[in-house]
């Protein structure tokens, strides 16, 4: 058993819209490893950094990626550091990986300067390109499929990764 697909990509790349978009267009359930954080831990993902920090939440992240990438059949979007894990990096050798690309302009618009997400809190523009220079050249090398978002409607986004799965 294992995710027909697996979405990858920065904050604002559209891993939580695209992944339910082609998780339907599949006719599978999406699963959100944020989402399984925020379940396990009983709080939002910003909370868990503020109460517990960072490296809790990665812990609790580690192991929703890992329960999700063996016991989930649809399509799994994964938060957009869960790929910085050696162990998650591990886990996805053999997946189909779909590395959505957005550019940083883009990426800010879609996440917004007033963000909740804990990790562009005191500089946004700063840190989203301090976070895309870090993780660019893991997702590169993760993504077994790498498709474009900046400017792109959701459905044809989803009708490319279609396309790919298809050729996989």
């Amino acid at each position: 058993m294992r995710p027909k697909a697996v979405i990858i990509g920065p904050p604002g790349s559209g891993k939580t819209t695209i992944g339910g978009a082609l998780a339907e267009r599949l006719g599978v359930a999406l699963r959100d490893t944020d989402a399984d954080v925020e379940r396990a831990a009983g709080k939002p993902i910003g909370e868990i950094f503020i109460d517990d920090g960072e490296e809790r939440f990665r812990e609790l992240e580690r192991a929703a990626v890992a329960a999700a990438l063996a016991e989930h059949e649809g399509v799994v979007a994964l938060g957009g550091g869960a790929i910085l894990a050696a162990e998650t990096q591990q886990a996805l050798a053999g997946q189909t990986v779909v590395y959505l690309r957005v550019g940083l302009s883009e990426a800010i618009k879609r996440v917004g300067l007033a963000s909740a997400r804990p990790l562009l809190v005191l500089n946004p523009r700063s840190q989203m390109r301090k976070l895309l220079e870090e993780r660019l050249p893991v997702y590169e090398r993760l993504g077994t499929v790498q498709v474009d978002t900046d400017g792109r409607e959701p459905a044809d986004v989803v009708d490319e990764i279609i396309t790919a799965l298809g050729d996989a």
